[in-house]
């Protein structure tokens, strides 16, 4: 059974079929030689029948004296005895002879060997009688021979009738073993092949097939479990890789959330210590550090400040707040860029006390680099001993670039601060020394003569210094209140012309004089600090015609297109300009002139005696706002 089971499917279901195969071939052999012989056994009673008719026609006519009839009967009746005895295969006919059959047509031979010649010619009528008997007992003869026949044929019958019931039920065992043959042989190993199939369909590529046959089943089963084996190697290989691009995404993710949340913080801190503090804590969550502290390095790297910290005991601030380079290995100057792991126990003792004694059992060192040089360090303290992935350092020093740029921002927005600072303190010591500074001076003068009056006892010099001296307090106090004025001015970063407006309506309700403002054009706007300046330069100009002109009537024309400028004319005394400005507009127009050339524009001053005085500024075509600069203010 062990070496059929060895055997190709063929040979197996060959084996299996061809028994049965043989045997119904054998019985339907069997059969169609029982039909043929029964077919030319049926023949054979059907002319040994004609036989029996025959000799009684022959008995006919010998007594009704048919002589001429006779010779064609006992022909045809020796053709019949002919037939028996050859058979013909062409119809066929065929005498089924056993030891009865052949006896019985012994008897009918002899019988017609011995009445043949009584069959010859006329008998005379006492004759008659006895060939009537004769002819009877040839006839009983034939009966008996066509008897002995169809006894044989219905043996033949009896037999065939078995051999059929019999192939029947071959053919019914044959059936059952040929569907157990092929459950046990093909549905079985496709059963489990489906069912196998299903498993991994349904997620189990634990499936296997278990076949020991080596037929075509076999070799199927074998590579179904190697395409299992296969499928599942590379689910587990999918599955790691799966794992492993889950974590880095996971990695890359917290990366970003991370620097997303030291981005945030470092645009939205406003000072230093809300900056330092806000990111240590930051760093002290995304690293899992158990303590966290930033250091700040002076100009020559020879101090470390601390500026920061989170999670260290105190007695660890107090001895480290400020670090000299070298004395810890916090502090190297010279090392290497990136992030450093210091087990704190591998190293000198004496160098790492505070970290020791504080429980911390290894330090990551983290350089803070601004455009190749050193500013700082952020130090990272752990109480057990711990390792960087280079995604780790890379977060690191992501961070500390981060760090860097928001304190280089922070300086340069300090230093920016101070230098505005600086130029409003140059710029109101400029106003201060222009203006107030001219008329204190000139007070000094009046109190000097004032002193040389009194002394000298002359009663009108005191009055006329007297006069001097109000007039230089009050030219003061205008001038103060003037620059106050100028001060309190704010321009429209969208328009200038609701600023000219203001200053014109304050120079009538100084002065009473009538001011009117023309405005010609459409241009960009200007910017924020030359608007200041322009209105600056406006403001000297009504107040030189305020102290000088005497005049009944001012106009500011203002001209924005192809560029900007703007004419203060009036209506006053004028002068010549061969003769120059009164001494006393010297400083106005000079202070005007100094603006200008801020500006980078050209100033005119245009004068005739008795027809009033111009004083025109033009500014250069760069002296527009940018187009953002103009959108911003009409968003704000």
């Amino acid at each position: 059974m062990q070496t059929v089971r060895q055997w190709p499917l063929g040979a197996k279901l060959a084996l299996v079929a061809a028994p049965f195969l043989l045997v119904a071939i054998c019985s339907i052999a069997v059969l169609v030689w029982m039909s043929l012989q029964l077919e030319g056994g049926a023949a054979s009673v059907n002319e040994a029948g004609r036989m029996r008719m025959q000799a009684y026609r022959m008995m006919l006519s010998v007594g009704t004296g048919d002589l001429q009839a006779l010779p064609k009967q006992r022909a045809e009746f020796e053709a019949s005895l002919q037939l028996l005895r050859q058979g013909d295969p062409e119809r066929p006919l065929f005498v089924p002879w056993d030891d009865t059959v052949q006896l019985r047509f012994a008897e009918v031979e002899r019988d017609w060997v011995r009445y043949r010649d009584r069959f010859a010619g006329a008998l005379p009528p006492s004759a008659s009688n006895s060939l009537a008997s004769d002819a009877a007992a040839f006839a009983s003869h034939i009966d008996a021979f066509v008897s002995a026949i169809e006894a044989h044929l219905s043996r033949w019958t009896s037999l065939m009738h078995l051999l059929q019931i019999g192939l029947m039920a071959f053919a019914v065992i044959g059936a059952a073993v040929l569907l157990y043959t092929g459950y046990l042989f093909v549905l079985e190993p496709v059963g489990q092949l489906k069912q196998a199939a299903h498993r991994i369909q349904s997620g189990d590529l634990g499936a296997r097939v278990s076949c020991a046959t080596t037929d075509e089943f076999g070799t199927l089963a074998a590579g179904f479990n190697d395409m299992a084996e296969q499928l599942q190697s590379m689910y587990r290989s999918l599955e790691s890789r799966v794992r492993e691009k889950t974590a880095q995404l996971e990695e890359k993710h917290e990366r970003l959330e991370s620097l997303y949340e030291v981005t945030n913080l470092v645009t939205r801190a406003l000072t230093l210590d809300e900056l330092a503090s806000g990111f240590t804590k930051s760093v002290a969550r995304i690293a899992h550090a158990d303590g966290v502290a930033l250091r700040w390095s002076d100009e020559s790297n020879r101090r470390y400040l601390m500026l920061a910290s989170h999670g260290l005991p105190q007695a660890m601030l107090e001895a480290e707040h400020c670090l000299m380079a070298g004395d810890c290995h916090c502090g190297a100057v010279d090392a290497p860029p990136g992030a450093r792991v210091i087990p704190i126990r591998a190293m000198e003792p004496a160098r790492m006390g505070h970290c020791a004694r504080a429980g911390f059992e290894t330090v990551v060192s983290v350089p803070i680099r601004l455009h190749d040089r050193l500013m700082g360090e952020v130090d990272l303290f752990f109480h057990a001993q711990v390792d960087l992935s280079e995604a780790e350092r890379s977060l690191l020093d992501a961070l500390s670039v981060q760090l860097a740029g928001a304190m280089e921002n922070l300086r340069l927005s300090a230093l920016g601060l101070e230098a505005a600072v600086s130029q409003e303190r140059r710029f109101l010591a400029s106003e201060l020394h222009d203006s107030i500074a001219q008329s204190l001076a000139f007070l000094k003068i009046q109190v000097q003569l004032m002193r040389d009056a009194i002394a000298s006892g002359d009663p009108e010099q005191v009055q006329h210094v007297l006069g001097e001296i109000d007039v230089g307090v009050r030219e003061s106090y205008g001038n103060v209140r003037e620059l106050l004025m100028h001060f309190r001015t704010r321009a429209n970063a969208e328009d200038i012309e609701p600023a000219l407006m203001t200053t014109l309506r304050k120079f009538e309700h100084q002065t009473g004089l009538k001011a009117t403002l023309h405005m010609q054009g459409q241009g960009m706007p200007l910017a924020p600090d030359t608007q200041i300046q322009v209105l600056h330069i406006v403001q000297e100009a009504l107040s030189n015609v305020r102290k000088h002109a005497r005049a009944g009537q001012v106009w500011l024309d203002v001209q924005q297109q192809p560029q900007w400028r703007l004419e203060v004319r009036d209506d006053g005394l004028g002068f010549s300009s061969e003769q120059g400005p009164p001494d006393e507009t010297h400083v106005g127009l000079r202070i005007m002139a100094e603006r200008a050339d801020r500006l980078g524009a050209r100033f005119e001053v245009l004068s005739t005696p008795g027809r009033g005085t111009s004083i025109v500024l033009t500014l250069p075509a760069s002296q527009k706002a940018p187009l953002d600069n103009s959108l911003q203010a009409q968003a704000a």
